[in-house]
């Protein structure tokens, strides 16, 4: 049976960036790395390889992870405070373009 087909939802770009999980910090600072000592790999395999050794770090070696996490999560939930306040309130979510802003700045 056929899926129907989802509506298309435009997604606003001025949404805020969804934080990062203390795995994706430790990814991003590893893979360069992991690549070097594993050229052969592919990008599944290189994954596979940080999650493994994402499992064997202890909860010290993670700590510095799980901070950037907290604080990102920190950030994310701030913006998207005030994005929502913003909607809520009617207000244009993103920031006026350069023209606009000349264009503004010469009114005055």
């Amino acid at each position: 049976m056929p899926r129907a087909a989802k509506s298309s939802r435009k997604k606003d770009p001025n949404t805020p960036k969804r934080n990062m999980s203390a795995f994706m910090f430790f990814s991003i600072e590893n893979r360069e790395k992991m690549k070097t000592d594993n050229p052969d790999a592919t990008f599944g395999q290189l994954g596979s390889l940080l999650g493994k050794r994402w499992k064997e770090l202890t909860s010290t070696e993670r700590e510095p992870y799980e901070e950037k996490a907290r604080q990102d999560k920190e950030r994310y939930e701030r913006e998207r405070k005030e994005y929502d306040t913003k909607l809520a309130n009617g207000e244009k979510t993103g920031k006026a373009s350069a023209p606009a802003a000349a264009a503004a700045a010469k009114e005055e």
